[in-house]
């Protein structure tokens, strides 16, 4: 029930995230508001999931409508804070997981929305995925840890630089944004590089059968993007919960 709450809270504050940091805007001041009249949103009007189900998606004051967004984000946050406890307890690794999971799919919704990666988020989990692995309770090697988190991410970087150069060579365009290559350090840095890979592989088949079915469609052309960013943080939540498995049976094929 816990996990459940302190996920609604942190929920309703990466909605605040999603609309802001892309814009450069401070998550902290103005107060929420409606995007749509600029009214402040009262305290009672701001409960995680309840008032958007109570105020039936509306603002109070102009009756504009309130994205669904807002109370699945919220409720996403809460499955998973309460899905990582489930996975592996009352754990330091299940709190690493928490703010693994929290980052991603800020990630995810940003990128799907704006085609941004904003570095608040992948540096600034980068770090805390480094302070959160060296200082964990019970800790003997921390040098060894922290050499090992910084190499993960730096490895996970290079192979996403050395596959842009690559493309850019072919090509002569980009085909992987920046950011993507701060998200894939950042998650080397949380999970470590084998699954790091293992996420970047799911996304490149889910991104690349997506993209096929918009061609299909004719809703995508040559010189569109999508948001691969969004298919690789996703990829990364899968891979935290279920990654380990996968990687341990297909290691078993060269045993």
């Amino acid at each position: 029930m816990a996990a459940l709450v302190a996920g609604l809270l942190f929920g309703s504050f990466l909605n605040v995230c999603i609309a802001r940091l892309p814009a450069h805007a401070s998550v902290v001041a103005p107060r929420s508001h409606c995007r749509s009249c600029g009214k402040t949103i009262r305290a009672f009007d701001n409960i995680p999931v309840a008032s958007w189900l109570w105020l039936r998606g509306r603002c109070r004051a102009c009756y504009a409508p309130i994205s669904i967004q807002y109370p699945l984000v919220e409720l996403g946050t809460a499955l998973l804070f309460a899905a990582c406890i489930l996975h592996t307890g009352v754990t330091w690794p299940t709190l690493l997981d928490a703010v693994a999971c929290f980052l991603l799919q800020g990630l995810a919704v940003m990128d799907a929305q704006t085609m941004l990666l904003p570095d608040t988020f992948t540096l600034t989990g980068l770090a805390l995925a480094f302070v959160l692995k060296v200082f964990a309770p019970g800790i003997s090697r921390r040098g060894e840890v922290a050499w090992k988190t910084v190499e993960d991410a730096a490895l996970a970087a290079a192979l996403l630089l050395l596959i842009w150069l690559l493309y850019r060579v072919v090509r002569r365009r980009n085909g992987v944004g920046m950011g993507d290559v701060k998200l894939l350090a950042m998650m080397a840095a949380f999970m470590g590089l084998p699954l790091a890979l293992l996420s970047y592989f799911i996304a490149a088949l889910a991104a690349a059968v997506f993209a096929v079915v918009l061609v299909a469609q004719r809703k995508l052309r040559g010189s569109d993007r999508i948001p691969f960013g969004s298919f690789l943080a996703g990829a990364g939540i899968f891979a935290i919960f279920a990654g380990k498995p996968i990687l341990t049976w297909y290691l078993g094929f060269f045993r």
